[in-house]
């Protein structure tokens, strides 16, 4: 079958499942004032698109803050799926659509070019830790090649210092193996990214590690470096001397 044929034919499926599990997510959320079923949703477009995720690590517990790489959108349908994390997000992201679907799992948004809200960001996550989902965030801010780790934003983990002390940090590796170079997007136009990714042949085994809680003990930007290290260690990746980029930038 001809890439783009197989991109629009599960294209048509990731549709098909929306218009299921939509109806049945809100009549669950009216009845029982919460619902299960984005997680659902999530986990099948992942499998609809040909990703076959596997978790490797002690399970989440609740108030727990997920520090990942970040190389696809892909990422969110994985990692979301697999842990019923929500997400740190932008406030504003441009599609209703994607707007009204990230409500429904309870993303945080913050405003990320306000400089000096940073101490407003990081209550708004720490108070989201409260809750009981975990919340996912990508302080690379943006996707990378898949091949390397780009330098870690601090700004966002100073969360930990308003957080609970119960509250544990966590990273997490989501490892593509010989499909990472393929998946990453990176200078590359967002349609044909995923025309792309959605015509790719056959299933893709990727591994979602969840590695060891970080000691909070140090400051944002330590905590930021443990993290990264970590990470790159489960990927097999060398870190260069870059450092994580600090204070909004």
């Amino acid at each position: 079958m001809p890439l783009r044929a197989r991109a629009v034919g599960r294209a048509v499926v990731l549709v098909l499942w929306f218009l299921l599990c939509a109806p049945l997510h809100l009549a669950t959320k009216l009845i029982a004032r919460r619902s299960g079923w984005p997680r659902r949703f999530l986990a099948g477009a992942t499998r609809i698109v040909g990703v076959r995720a596997t978790v490797e690590g002690a399970p989440i517990s609740g108030h727990t803050l997920l520090v990942a790489n970040h190389s696809s959108w892909l990422d969110i349908l994985i990692l979301a799926g697999t842990t019923d994390c929500a997400f740190v997000s932008k406030d504003n992201l441009g599609n209703p659509l994607l707007h009204w679907l990230a409500d429904q799992n309870h993303t945080v948004y913050v405003k990320r070019s306000h400089v000096k809200g940073a101490k407003d960001q990081a209550i708004a996550i720490a108070d989201a830790l409260a809750g009981d989902k975990p919340i996912g965030l990508f302080p690379e801010g943006t996707t990378g090649p898949g091949t390397h780790l780009l330098p870690f934003r601090s700004t966002l983990l100073e969360a930990a210092n308003y957080a609970a002390r119960d509250v544990a940090i966590r990273p997490v590796a989501i490892d593509y193996g010989a499909a990472a170079a393929d998946v990453g997007w990176w200078e590359e136009s967002g349609k044909d990214n995923v025309l792309r990714i959605l015509g790719r042949r056959g299933v893709m085994p990727v591994a979602v590690r969840l590695l060891p809680p970080l000691d909070r003990a140090g400051d944002r930007k330590q905590i930021t470096q443990a993290a990264r290290a970590a990470i790159a260690q489960s990927l097999g990746f060398r870190l260069s001397d870059q450092p994580p980029i600090g204070d909004g930038q």
